[in-house]
């Protein structure tokens, strides 16, 4: 199916991976994709795990605000009860959802679905979460995206924890991280250490 106005292909089955840091555009470019999707008059579903409720919880939404509506899950298997009868599935927020997300990815492209994906590729310690490398293994296409280092301006490489807390998992927008470059988030880090090192002695 090919829509002139937009040049918008239904293509066969495959799974298109955007990741990076957090402010990288990452849902930015899974809402554009899944518009133009739309627009060729594809029928299209949307999910986003349960744990993100930030902006909303029954839209994704970029840090931009561009908001699309889609449907919560609890987990990766949910997605192929709800995925039937769809040309393509996006899926936000990657990285918070279950192990078994890149066995469901491939069997909805097996089915002929285009599976378009976006996550964090690693998380505030600079370690790869949860299911990204992986779904990035068996992606069709992986697009790395990059905020820029808000203390240098060179690309970033990471989202940087501002807060004092160690949970893998914490929701937050700029008040609790930064983009920063790999020179700047080694910096970064080794001063927190020397503070911690310092206020302990």
């Amino acid at each position: 199916m090919t829509d002139i106005i937009s040049g918008e292909i239904h293509r066969p089955g495959r799974i298109e991976v955007v990741c990076g840091s957090m402010f990288s555009g990452k849902t930015e470019e899974l809402i554009r994709r899944i518009k133009r999707a739309v627009f060729a008059r594809q029928r299209v579903e949307i999910f986003k795990p349960s744990i993100d409720t930030r902006y909303s919880e029954e839209e994704v939404v970029s840090h931009d605000r561009n908001a699309i509506r889609s449907t919560i899950v609890d987990t990766s298997a949910s997605i192929l009860l709800l995925a039937s009868d769809v040309d393509v599935v996006g899926i936000d927020e990657a990285q918070f959802l279950d192990e078994d997300l890149p066995n469901v990815c491939n069997e909805l492209a097996n089915r002929g679905v285009r599976v378009i994906i976006a996550g964090l590729d690693m998380d505030f310690k600079g370690v790869p979460f949860g299911p990204m490398p992986a779904l990035c293994a068996i992606a069709d296409d992986v697009t790395k995206v990059h905020a820029i280092c808000v203390r240098c301006g060179a690309l970033a490489y990471v989202s940087h924890r501002l807060v004092n807390d160690d949970k893998r998992v914490l929701l937050g927008e700029k008040a609790q991280y930064e983009p920063l470059c790999r020179e700047c988030y080694i910096k970064a880090t080794d001063e927190e250490r020397k503070a911690a090192s310092g206020a302990s002695q």
